[in-house]
């Protein structure tokens, strides 16, 4: 059993900014010398999430509008009363999805299914740099 811990950067433009993080994480995996296994994606911050989607316009959309529904950004909450910063709604967006996701791999090819990404999203009211990090566990 092996553990491997990468990392890598992008920046974003707030905002619920969906970006489809499926290459990056199957290139350190692929590059991990791991066969068997299992990578943690992870983002350490509490306004951006990691989930599962096809990564296509539609769906993207159903799922900006959905959390527009469900958290709205234009309500006030309690956090902008305390920090004036006006991205209370992003912290509530992130615990809902959560800041990681696991998938298992064979032959160092993550096991996903055919319309099925990765896909990093920034909640936060702001453009930002990120760092992602992925734990590789294997052999």
């Amino acid at each position: 059993m092996a553990v491997r811990t990468k990392s890598f950067s992008l920046e974003t433009r707030g905002n619920s900014d969906i970006e489809d993080i499926t290459p990056e994480v199957a290139k350190e995996v692929k590059n991990s010398g791991l066969s068997e296994g299992i990578v943690t994606v992870f983002i350490p911050g509490s306004t951006a999430g990691i989930t599962t989607i096809e990564f296509e316009g539609g769906v993207l959309e159903d799922l900006s509008k959905m959390l527009d529904r469900i958290i709205p950004q234009n309500i006030k909450y309690q956090h902008d009363y305390r920090w004036g910063d006006g991205n209370g709604h992003s912290h509530v967006r992130s615990a809902m999805v959560g800041t990681s996701f696991t998938v298992p791999f064979s032959k160092s090819e993550l096991i996903l299914g055919t319309w099925q990404q990765i896909v990093f999203i920034d909640f936060d009211n702001r453009s930002r740099r990120r760092e992602i990090i992925l734990q590789i566990i294997g052999e």
